[in-house]
């Protein structure tokens, strides 16, 4: 079942690790090395099953290698899973074993905080292993990459804009957020920035009320998102909100947010959405700032050209919307064309030898 799944999504490698002392149960997958090391976070999460562990952490790697190619980085796509409850199982020790077994791969994967962990969690991990990013600054690092993530989503929602509605400004437009979360909050204060109105909605009712006072967002049930029309509905929270149930619903003119895997089926929903007319940002492409943070730190941090490389996120979909249409395809299908003829294109110049070769991390596009 393991290999069948390997195969089947393109994957180079797949590793297990445990430490019984410690209770440290996890994978590592590696997809795709072509354009680089493979670099991608860590999650920690309670998994019902062996299964669905295997089955997330090979579902995100591989969007992690199209992520890094229509970013235009020098890397590849990998993750990692921890299982286990965040909320009680971490500990020091834990992640520094998990740093251990990261170092013992060589270098051909990079980690970094995801869901269920934190940039504290790789500190600890960094006392291990070099091969970790989305450390703190005090030992080099970006921090928090959630601000850059949150940049270029607003850059990917003004390029939907000026292409489904033909508008430069969002002053008076509206836009339903899902997720308040350290993305979803710092994108509200973009859009609340430009004039948009802002419906929302968050599981905990605090970060709600903050945002209401603060940015004067109208709150809406969970429910009764998917009902409100608006311009734009942004996910920022967990994936799958785009499926057989909520489209019928929907009425916006663009999906555009920071989730990840917001179509639960990719294939089915982007062709939907398109006879619709309902244009849909690909999750990797305008998310994508936050690996573009911490692709930074490779080679010592820099905040003005992290984020002077997050504003290609804006050319990049519009090149994406162009091709969707141009080609009558839909937006995820002429997305992940163009990740992959860059992942073809750079690797057939590895079909020589090239002695003494330097090793190029931040060169990118």
């Amino acid at each position: 079942m393991i290999f069948e799944e390997i195969v089947n999504r393109g994957h180079e490698q797949v590793s297990y690790f445990h430490d019984p002392t410690l209770g440290l149960r996890g994978i590592v997958a590696i997809h795709n090395t072509v354009l680089g090391p493979a670099l991608g976070g860590c999650r920690m999460w309670n998994y019902k099953s062996e299964k669905d562990a295997l089955v997330d952490v090979l579902r995100l790697s591989k969007g992690m290698t199209y992520k890094a190619a229509i970013a235009g980085l020098n890397l590849g796509g990998g993750k990692a899973v921890i299982i286990g409850d965040p909320k009680s199982d971490k500990s020091e020790d834990l992640f520094r074993s998990f740093g251990r077994f990261v170092e013992g791969l060589g270098g051909r994967y990079i980690t970094a905080e995801d869901v269920g962990t934190s940039i504290k969690d790789m500190d600890y991990v960094r006392t291990e292993t070099k091969y970790v990013t989305g450390i703190s600054k005090s030992l080099g690092g970006s921090g928090d990459p959630s601000l850059l993530t949150a940049f270029g989503a607003y850059l990917g929602i003004k390029a939907s804009v000026k292409f489904k509605l033909k508008k430069d400004s969002l002053d008076g437009l509206s836009v339903a957020v899902q997720g308040l979360g350290s993305v979803g909050m710092e994108l509200v204060k973009y859009l609340s920035n430009d004039g948009m109105k802002i419906f929302a909605f968050d599981i905990d009712e605090k970060l709600t009320t903050f945002a209401k006072e603060k940015y004067g967002i109208i709150p809406l049930s969970d429910n009764s998102l998917y009902d409100q029309e608006v311009d734009i509905y942004a996910p920022c929270a967990l994936g799958a909100t785009v499926n057989d149930e909520t489209i019928p619903r929907l009425k916006c003119s663009i999906i555009a947010g920071a989730a990840n895997n917001v179509l639960k089926d990719p294939k089915k929903h982007s062709k939907e959405l398109l006879e619709k007319g309902i244009l849909y940002a690909p999750d990797y492409a305008i998310n994508a700032g936050g690996l573009i943070n911490v692709y930074n730190e490779l080679e010592g941090y820099n905040k003005e050209r992290a984020f002077s490389q997050a504003e290609a996120i804006y050319d990049i979909l519009m090149d994406i919307f162009y091709r969707s249409e141009k080609e009558n395809i839909p937006t995820t299908i002429a997305s992940d064309r163009k990740a992959e003829e860059r992942i073809n294109k750079i690797g057939s110049l590895k079909s020589f030898y090239l002695p003494n070769r330097r090793k190029v991390i931040l060169k990118g596009r």
